[in-house]
C-alpha cells in the first residue's frame, strides 16, 4: 500500500518539479533559471510553515472550514495575480523577445 499512496501522491502532486522550472524558466529566461526555481522552492518551503496555524485555528474554532476557505482564498488571490501580473509581464517579455529577433543583428 505504501508504494501505491506514494505513488498516487506524487502522480498528484509532481507539478512542483516539472511545471515550476519550466513556466520559470519561460516566464523570467534562462540566464538564472536555477536561482528562480529555488527561489519558487523556497516560497514552497516557506510556506510549510503555515500548516502549524492551519491547525492552530482548527483547534480554536473546533471546525477545519475556517482553514479551507482561508485556503480558497488565497488560491484567489495566486489566480488574480497570475492574470493580473504575470500575464501581463509574460506579454512584454514576449513582444520584445520577438521585436528583438526581428531587429537586423548588429553584426551583420
Amino acid at each position: 500500500m505504501f508504494v501505491i499512496l506514494s505513488g498516487l501522491a506524487f502522480f498528484a502532486w509532481g507539478e512542483i518539479f516539472s511545471l515550476f522550472p519550466a513556466a520559470s524558466g519561460d516566464l523570467f529566461g534562462q540566464q538564472f533559471a536555477t536561482t528562480n526555481y529555488g527561489l519558487l522552492y523556497t516560497a514552497k518551503g516557506t510556506a510549510s510553515l503555515l500548516v502549524p496555524v492551519g491547525s492552530l485555528i482548527a483547534s480554536r474554532t473546533g471546525n477545519w472550514l475556517p482553514v479551507f476557505m482561508l485556503a480558497i482564498a488565497f488560491d484567489w488571490i495566486a489566480a488574480l495575480l497570475a492574470l493580473l501580473a504575470l500575464k501581463p509581464l509574460r506579454v512584454r517579455w514576449s513582444s520584445a523577445k520577438a521585436a528583438e529577433a526581428k531587429a537586423p543583428s548588429k553584426a551583420a
